[in-house]
């Protein structure tokens, strides 16, 4: 592997925004695993007698990104989730077999992984708490034993690269004995361990993008000048596919890294460069310990403190590959492995593309608030607390769904912004996400999907916007945005019941303006400290839910005359 550095490079690299080289992203990874993997059957499918393998962790970032790519390697896939209902809306949902398991449940686990033949391991519980590893060890323990007990061919675990001989970070040595622990489990396993993984919306790529563009000057600790061997996410992608027709005498962990090693100083210098920006101005001091630049990252970019914390940890280590006994079995492809210039090239024209498919907060993170919402048939009741506000909105439904879908992250929240801005910034102090997260997506959601201090719970297209807070609140709290019929007598396409009190449905009357904006927020206190939380912001809702009422109809109001000026009628909907 090359050394390189980034002062001897920094001048051949190409013109900000520009790359040369094509794009990869149409290009399944198995297009350079021919031999390795069954291939899709005539129809572009996977044959009905091709291998069967389950994910877990497709809500991740890494598993949301390995299913589309199994499926395109001639796999079946059976997806494993605690609640298979968030999966709806994956464009891979009707491919797979979906099946609800908690990878902690004995019983659940055994009979999910029944006729299967690779296991795909990709669950860590990364910035979830202090209890952590014990977490970890034991699911990792229920899971090894189910697959034993089902028969598995072979476990695949994406890991973490580590120095041998030196005290590991409590998150490293917790992924560390995962890996152990499936090695030990009388089933074939293959280890990946890796170290920085680089890709559109991954948190370390996220969390070197933010230091990099935000702080043209900036101190930092010691860890800077350690070697990183970082490695592009397409490149992990294929050695977790390439891993699963691994040969049985084959159960061990291997090393994977990119063409590239460079220390983390170096690594945003280049960063700074693609990106256009000058030159970065970095001051390193040795006071900084990594719990203080945790949190000096969770102040300056989207990720949260719990989460950064055992990012910065991990990168006290220098993590270089010690050898590369993985080309063995998955030969490297005809190009090379992809480098950091050209990684960073292509994460940036994703996110500058808004089509970034997974993203590090994609994962509902453990812990996470799961009761019911309080107006569920099954809640159990006390205090509940509602504001709800309904306006006539002269747009079409689509229109308004559009301006609804798209709230949140860069567009903001369509009221005081300031108000919404100093919530975050409170929310961050006391160790909430605030509101850096953004979206993954500046249009369009999926179930699960974070929206700045909130997590989309349900979502019905055109129609209705559920979004839980994940934001520190002494209660449970939502937020509803509904769009809905101007007649009350009228329901939209799609639902039971979807007639008027007349006689049969008529469409064009959901098509055409005009329609309802129904607005609810719910909190459901804790306690005291809930009553007297609810108390002190209700003066505010009228300004800050009020004036988002108000501008979200403004801004669909504006969509529809200007679609009427292009000449599209308003009936088209």
């Amino acid at each position: 592997m090359s050394d390189a550095r980034a002062d001897a490079t920094l001048g051949d690299a190409p013109e900000p925004g520009r790359d040369p080289e094509p794009d990869l992203a149409p290009e399944p990874v198995a297009h350079t695993l021919g031999g390795l993997v069954p291939g899709p059957g005539p129809d572009g499918r996977p044959a009905a007698d091709a291998p069967l393998v389950a994910v877990t962790g497709v809500t991740g970032y890494v598993g949301g990104r390995l299913v589309p790519e199994l499926l395109a390697a001639g796999y079946r896939v059976r997806a494993l989730a605690r609640h298979p209902e968030r999966l709806r809306g994956r464009p891979w949902y009707d491919d797979v077999e979906v099946v609800a398991a908690d990878a902690a449940e004995p019983e659940q686990i055994r009979a999910a992984l029944d006729g299967v033949d690779v296991a795909y391991y990709l669950i860590h519980s990364l910035g979830s708490g202090r209890t952590f590893e014990e977490r970890d060890r034991r699911t990792a323990q229920v899971f090894a034993q189910a697959a034993a007990a089902a028969g598995v061919g072979r476990i695949v675990y994406l890991g973490g690269l580590y120095p041998e001989g030196e005290k590991l970070s409590p998150h490293l040595a917790s992924r560390t004995e995962v890996g152990e622990i499936l090695l030990a489990s009388g089933v074939p396993t293959t280890v990946l361990r890796a170290a920085v993984v680089l890709g559109s919306g991954s948190a370390s790529f996220e969390m070197m993008r933010y230091l990099t563009e935000r702080l043209p000057a900036m101190t930092v600790p010691r860890w800077v000048a350690n070697r990183i061997q970082p490695i592009a996410v397409r490149d992990v992608l294929r050695y977790l596919v390439g891993s699963a027709a691994m040969p049985p005498d084959v159960s061990r962990a291997f090393d994977i890294g990119g063409p590239d090693v460079l220390t983390y100083r170096e690594m945003m210098q280049r960063y700074a460069r693609i990106a256009g920006l000058p030159r970065r101005l970095i001051v390193q001091v040795p006071v900084l310990t990594p719990r203080l630049s945790s949190l000096w990252v969770s102040l300056v970019t989207p990720v949260p403190g719990g989460l950064a914390r055992p990012l910065v940890e991990s990168l006290v280590h220098e993590v270089v590959c010690d050898e590369h006994d993985i080309a063995a079995h998955v030969p490297d492809p005809p190009g090379g492995l992809i480098g950091f210039d050209r990684a960073v090239r292509l994460a940036l024209a994703r996110v500058q593309g808004a089509s970034v498919t997974t993203r590090w907060s994609s994962a509902l993170p453990p812990g996470a608030p799961s009761d019911p919402l309080p107006s569920d048939p099954g809640w159990a009741g006390g205090s509940l607390y509602v504001d709800e506000r309904r306006v006539l909105v002269d747009a079409s439904p689509a229109a308004l769904w559009r301006v609804v879908e798209a709230v949140g992250g860069e567009r903001g929240w369509y009221s005081w912004a300031l108000a919404w801005r100093v919530r975050g910034l409170l929310d961050r102090v006391v160790g909430g996400p605030g509101l850096r997260r953004g979206r993954r997506d500046p249009a369009r959601l999926l179930v699960d999907d974070a929206v700045d201090f909130w997590r989309v719970e349900q979502l019905v297209p055109g129609r209705l916007l559920r979004l839980r807070a994940e934001m520190r609140v002494p209660g449970l709290a939502w937020l509803e945005l509904r769009v809905e019929p101007a007649d009350a007598g009228t329901d939209p396409p799609d639902v039971p019941g979807a007639r008027d009190a007349d006689g049969p449905w008529d469409p064009d009357a959901w098509r055409r303006p005009p329609v309802v904006f129904a607005q609810r927020a719910l909190f459901h206190p804790h306690g005291l400290a809930g009553q007297l939380y609810w108390w002190a912001v209700y003066p505010f809702h009228g300004v800050v839910f009020g004036g988002m009422q108000r501008n979200v109809a403004r801004a669909a109001q504006t969509a529809e005359r200007a679609r009427a000026d292009r000449g599209v009628t308003r009936a088209d909907g």
